[in-house]
């Protein structure tokens, strides 16, 4: 048994392997010049010791940061916290330091002070995980800076400039409608969320398309726009009611809004489903616990930091290894319907998971 200090270092590792620190440090970084015997006994004395190479020592080695910039916003949202959750949890397991820095509104597009200040921090690359809201994707294709860094893009457009991951929010709603008329529901409405996001956008269109798709005729009195939150939710359903009294279903954009519509039924008598099916978007936690419990859609907001995480180190990789440059891609994942009681008539109570046909 080899002594262990309380924070051995490179030459004690080195000493107990019978090697140089050259060697330790080739076996560290991954060098190719290393036999696979003495990979294995250097790497056996790390393990054994408990050795931890210095993060700033391989960055001068490597003249790199192993930091990543994040640039966020609306961290008291569902969305943003979960997917900054996959960012921190994958960058840690992948050997990376986080730069936070929270942009003040979703809306804000003098993005070069924040550029400057990641760069200045000599960040390997960055994800800009702010949600697409009006016009703050604007400069992405004429950026005022050379970043000389890469970056990734999160919940927006599809995009062949630059790399992007996102939810498909589109086939998520089509996943809810669809649901609704193999149900037999057959005048669906829609509360959607403020259409200044983009997300909110991608979900009413595709409500529309599938109805339209399906032989029904979409007007403007069968839809209302919330703006994410409960209390927008009830005014909601309260107009909808009235000006589409026909409504036998209703897909809300996301679960908050979709409270206020389960609490509106309760008041005015309508039974849920038998009267008024209705089916959500996001699968909060507390969804499987609303009465009834509610359909909605699931979408992984933690997978696409998760992904965000891996695709960006890929792209670092690549170019500090010589290779050609990693062309932009886009990345929609897709969602997944959870059935509850909200949606099903009560010959087919129970709860499953299915995916979009094709995936």
């Amino acid at each position: 048994m080899h002594h262990r200090s309380a924070r051995p270092t490179i030459k004690e590792v080195a000493s107990a392997a019978g090697v140089s620190t050259q060697t330790v440090s080739r076996v560290i970084n991954e060098r190719p010049d290393v036999s696979p015997e003495t990979r294995k006994r250097v790497q056996d004395i790390i393990d054994e010791l408990g050795y931890q190479p210095s993060a700033l020592a391989r960055s001068l080695i490597r003249q790199r940061s192993y930091t990543l910039g994040v640039v966020t916003s609306g961290l008291r949202f569902i969305g943003p916290s979960r997917t900054l959750g996959g960012i921190t949890s994958t960058a840690d397991e992948l050997g990376y330091s986080l730069l936070l820095k929270e942009q003040p509104r979703f809306d804000a597009n003098d993005v070069t002070p924040t550029f400057q200040k990641l760069l200045a921090r000599h960040v390997d690359g960055i994800i800009w995980a702010v949600p697409e809201v009006g016009e703050n994707r604007s400069w992405v294709d004429h950026l005022p800076l050379d970043l000389e860094v890469p970056v990734v893009y999160l919940t927006m457009h599809p995009s062949k400039t630059v790399s992007v991951v996102s939810i498909d929010n589109c086939k998520g709603a089509r996943l809810a409608v669809a649901h609704l008329l193999e149900q037999g529901y057959r005048h669906i409405g829609h509360i959607s969320g403020p259409l200044d996001w983009w997300e909110a956008r991608e979900r009413l269109a595709g409500w529309k398309d599938t109805l339209g798709e399906a032989g029904y005729k979409v007007r403007d009195t069968h839809w209302v726009e919330g703006n994410w939150g409960s209390a927008s939710g009830a005014q909601a359903i309260r107009t909808l009611h009235d000006q589409y009294p026909e409504m036998d279903a209703v897909f809300v954009g996301n679960d908050q809004m979709a409270l206020s519509v389960l609490q509106f039924a309760c008041r005015t008598g309508l039974r849920v489903p038998e009267d008024l099916g209705i089916v959500g978007f996001d699968n909060i936690p507390e969804a499987a616990f609303f009465w009834p419990p509610l359909t909605t859609v699931n979408q992984d907001q933690y997978a696409v930091g998760k992904m965000a995480v891996e695709q960006i180190i890929r792209i670092i990789e690549t170019a500090w290894q010589g290779e050609e440059p990693t062309k932009p891609e886009t990345t929609l994942l897709a969602p997944a319907l959870v059935i509850r009681q909200s949606s099903l008539l009560p010959r087919e109570l129970g709860e499953k998971e299915v995916s979009l046909k094709g995936d």
